[in-house]
């Protein structure tokens, strides 16, 4: 991504002044091409943005109730989610869409620059048959093989850990940055139905920075989250061949 092109981009996004010029930063040092600008037609509006973030990162503290996060979604697990969007996409638009989520995934085993990602996920995650039993078992069991790589952390934050700081949260997702953090400042990006929102300010990092902290410490370890993860995928795929 070439300085000016981030420029531009966070010039038709919105974003602040603060992020503008970390990303105009990164994109002299990095030696990515923007291979997004290829889907610039099937990228929602914004989110060019979250994915220049993304690919620069140097770490992703992600915390997600919902769905499992895209950089571990299996094709079909991503067609269901993509078409839950818009029911009226042709299934070329749709395709076009799946490719670009898993045009993302690379950067977890990418070779020079590869993130480390430490990521939350609520149980009803797990227990959300999106697209059926053998859709969601496949799903599983992709995300627990992901859990295994060494740049990648996962837990599950359980039903019985009753309340806890993801639900005052919500779905987010911090990123750091390789280099100075006053020019490269972390990102806080935060998804709802009305768009996407980053924060920057000192005081808003601060506040997600602990809020992780205490959704991590709160939720099972990586062991035994992986396993939760692998037996659900199998539990899945067991009800998919009675069915």
């Amino acid at each position: 991504m070439r300085s000016l092109d981030a420029e531009a981009m966070c010039r038709v996004y919105g974003a602040s002044a603060e992020v503008t010029e970390m990303l105009k930063s990164l994109a002299k040092k990095t030696k990515s091409h923007g291979w997004w600008h290829a889907y610039s037609d099937s990228i929602p509006d914004g989110f060019a943005l979250y994915i220049g973030l993304e690919e620069a990162a140097s770490s992703l503290q992600w915390f997600q109730s919902d769905v499992v996060p895209g950089l571990f979604q299996t094709p079909d697990y991503a067609r269901n989610i993509i078409s839950s969007h818009n029911g009226k996409w042709s299934d070329e638009e749709l395709d076009r869409r799946v490719t670009l989520r898993l045009a993302r995934q690379p950067l977890l085993a990418r070779t020079t620059a590869r993130p480390t990602i430490s990521v939350v996920l609520a149980e009803t995650i797990l227990r959300r048959p999106v697209g059926g039993p053998a859709v969601m078992g496949e799903q599983l069991l992709h995300l627990a093989a992901a859990a295994e790589l060494d740049n990648v952390s996962m837990r599950v934050m359980p039903f019985g850990a009753g309340m806890n700081h993801g639900l005052v949260t919500g779905p987010f997702i911090l990123f750091r940055f390789p280099g100075d953090t006053d020019r490269e400042p972390p990102v806080v990006h935060v998804e709802n139905f009305s768009g996407d929102l980053y924060l920057d300010k000192p005081d808003e990092i601060d506040n997600y920075s602990t809020a992780f902290q205490r959704i991590w410490t709160a939720a099972l370890d990586e062991k035994t989250s992986v396993a939760w993860i692998r037996q659900a995928g199998k539990d899945f795929l067991d009800e998919a061949t009675r069915g």
